[in-house]
């Protein structure tokens, strides 16, 4: 049920996205087009971006709520580590499609070529795409974070980095439209500059996602409290040989204990079982925990 519900929250959250992002990026292309602005059309090529990623965290989000089944013992939690990988690479790629465009014509422009003004429809896009990326943005992250979802969370951070473009777009409109014919040149520039808060936001997104790909360890802290939970038992000793990595939004946990060697079998596997669900109580039911016993040693 927990998880249903998980999926359903996901599942609503991303096709309001979709749907506002659809309906902006037509807009956008719109007036950009009509209000001849090169900026706005960048804006809209990032909102594109934004429709094309809610759909990849639409597909992987149901594939990593699958269980573990024959083919996937850990099941499928690192599906929407890759969607977010992905989410991270388009956005790299449109920040740097929109960095050269806009540097092309900053250069046409230093060579003494004419760029034109933009219209006003321009600027009123920029305006309201601010305000409808900002509300999809605070409405992505709370529920992202509220189910521990790694996908929603980036596309949440997706909506705020449009929400911030625009801001520059309409910055650069503006100034375009007002300060008189010396000033087109902003608009290109504005464009430069939301592709390069763009192409940071891209980074933030896929270093983390690299780590959990590459099966980087859980950090140290978390280590060090994965030690701390195991010794609550006064019987076990010396633990050690401790392995860790994320799945998903989940996390995989290996470790070795000793016990004493005249305790039995069963005795052992209770130990063993508390150690178990005394992690998956702090980090996690879908934890994956695996306890190794040995005896201790002779002194």
């Amino acid at each position: 049920m927990e998880k249903m519900s998980r999926e359903r929250q996901i599942y609503k959250v991303t096709i309001i996205g979709s749907i506002a992002n659809f309906v902006l990026l037509v807009f956008k292309f719109v007036a950009g087009v009509l209000g001849k602005s090169s900026a706005m059309i960048a804006d809209a090529v990032h909102s594109l971006s934004d429709f094309v990623t809610d759909i990849i965290v639409l597909v992987f989000v149901k594939v990593s709520a699958k269980p573990q089944d024959a083919g996937h013992d850990y099941g499928h939690g690192k599906y929407e580590t890759l969607a977010t990988a992905i989410i991270g690479l388009v956005l790299l790629m449109v920040g740097t499609g929109i960095f050269w465009s806009g540097l092309s014509k900053i250069l046409a422009v230093s060579r003494g070529e004419e760029i034109g003004s933009p219209d006003l429809i321009a600027l009123i896009a920029a305006v309201v795409s601010i305000v409808v990326k900002e509300i999809l943005y605070r409405y992505s992250v709370i529920v992202g974070r509220r189910v521990q979802s790694q996908a929603v969370v980036a596309n949440a951070w997706h909506h705020r980095s449009d929400a911030f473009s625009s801001i520059g777009t309409a910055l650069g409109i503006a100034g375009a439209i007002f300060l008189g014919k010396d000033w087109h040149i902003l608009d290109p520039i504005a464009a430069v500059v939301v592709s390069v808060f763009i192409v940071k936001v891209s980074i933030q997104l896929l270093i983390p996602c690299m780590n959990d790909l590459l099966e980087k360890s859980l950090p140290e802290k978390v280590e060090k409290e994965i030690i701390t939970i195991i010794k609550e038992d006064p019987q076990v000793a010396d633990p050690h040989n401790l392995k860790t990595r994320r799945i998903g939004n989940d996390c995989a946990i290996e470790v070795h204990i000793r016990v004493y060697p005249d305790m039995t079998v069963r005795e052992a596997h209770v130990v063993a079982t508390g150690i178990e669900n005394r992690l998956r109580a702090k980090f996690g039911a879908r934890t994956h925990v695996a306890v190794h016993v040995e005896p201790t040693k002779n002194e």
